[in-house]
């Protein structure tokens, strides 16, 4: 089996790196827009969509800056992260969110990433 493959999708974002953390990090703010539940017990997040749930260990996280969530189901080297960063240019919110995918499939889960930061960006008034 051909290993998965990480991709980096960067957004722009017009708030404040703290507001954004507690969309990326809260079980109640991530269930606004990312999963329809989010429950968590013990840094073991439980991610529901359409009645079927999918867990995720929070592996790593730097309050303000990044979280990083390894899927259970998943192998070891692989996780999602999201980080925050200042664009040095124009001083503006950068969203970074790495994830992985199969080389062919990498397209399609962008559009996805795509779709639900498009639900962040309206629930934080962008």
């Amino acid at each position: 089996m051909t290993p998965k493959q990480l991709f980096t999708l960067e957004f722009p974002v017009r708030c404040s790196s703290s507001i954004l953390f507690e969309f990326l990090s809260n079980p109640s703010s991530l269930q606004e827009w990312f999963a329809d539940n989010v429950n968590v017990n013990d840094n073991i997040y439980s991610f529901e969509w359409n009645g079927s749930a999918e867990k995720a260990e929070l592996v790593e996280r730097e309050q303000g800056k990044f979280i990083r969530f390894h899927w259970l189901h998943s192998p070891k080297n692989e996780f999602f992260e999201f980080r925050i960063e200042k664009s040095e240019i124009t001083n503006q919110t950068i969203l970074i969110i790495k994830d992985f995918a199969d080389k062919s499939e990498i397209k399609d889960q962008s559009r996805l990433w795509d779709y639900q930061v498009k639900d962040l960006f309206r629930r934080l008034g962008n």
